[in-house]
């Protein structure tokens, strides 16, 4: 079995759309030409892989991508990111929410509190403002240039603290920064006093599906300790990204 699943793995990664020769198989592998011509029609019969007879090249059935489909369904992102939330709270000593676009707001949709007194405790199934949120504003960064404005349209881009972006133009030029660090912070735009650094997850279609924050008093997010809490919310993200079989854009 572990051989087969070795071949399966390496058609599934070929880079060749048409497919990969016996031999290629059997050189990458380090198989015998006869047990990978073996394994690979006992796999055919299972229609676990596919043979072109005209140009002699093996691909991937329509079997594992039936299993693969199986797979993306049975998928529960905010529990598979639970244990990476947990290790951001340990890692940052901050609140961590997970939050999905839905409409012209996000919603959080799973939390994981830290052990300070001072803390964000956001209801889940809460929504909040985009423009004015880490997660918020690491969701919009995925979208196109026409949804963006024709959410501020509809929104009116509220202002919610002194710091909060309120133009279009304003909130497009943060979010092509947000694009470019791969990460959003919300410098008390929401809220005084409070900070959010997010990262988006994405799915295989490298879609953003969801963002992952941490959150804290200003006190706490403090200047000199951004760019290491950036990083790690990013390697949180896309460990995420990872684990659901996403891929970073």
């Amino acid at each position: 079995m572990d051989r087969a699943f070795l071949l399966l793995d390496q058609l599934a990664s070929s880079k060749a759309d048409s497919g990969m020769s016996l031999a290629e198989l059997s050189a990458e592998s380090g198989l015998a030409n006869s047990t990978t011509h073996r394994l690979l029609v006992s796999m055919k019969h299972l229609d676990y892989v596919e043979y072109d007879a005209v140009i002699g090249l093996w691909s991937v059935g329509i079997k594992a991508f039936s299993v693969g489909n199986a797979y993306l369904r049975k998928r529960d992102f905010v529990a598979q990111a639970r244990p990476y939330m947990r290790e951001l709270v340990a890692e940052t000593g901050e609140t961590s929410n997970i939050a999905i676009l839905k409409g012209d707001k996000h919603v959080f949709v799973g939390q994981v509190e830290c052990s300070e007194v001072m803390r964000m405790v956001v209801q889940i199934g809460s929504e909040g403002h985009l423009h004015a949120a880490g997660v918020g504003k690491a969701l919009l960064s995925a979208l196109p240039e026409d949804e963006v404005r024709g959410i501020a349209e509809r929104t009116g881009l509220l202002k919610l603290s002194d710091k909060t972006i309120t133009t279009v133009t304003a909130l497009l030029k943060e979010l092509v920064k947000v694009r470019q660090q791969k990460y959003s912070f919300d410098d008390e735009e929401q809220t005084n006093g409070l900070r959010c650094i997010a990262s988006n997850i994405y799915n295989e279609h490298r879609e953003a599906i969801a963002a992952v924050s941490i959150s804290g008093p200003a006190v706490r997010l403090s200047d000199d300790r951004i760019e290491f809490l950036a990083d790690t919310v990013k390697k949180k993200a896309e460990a995420i990204s990872h684990v659901i079989g996403g891929n970073q854009p």
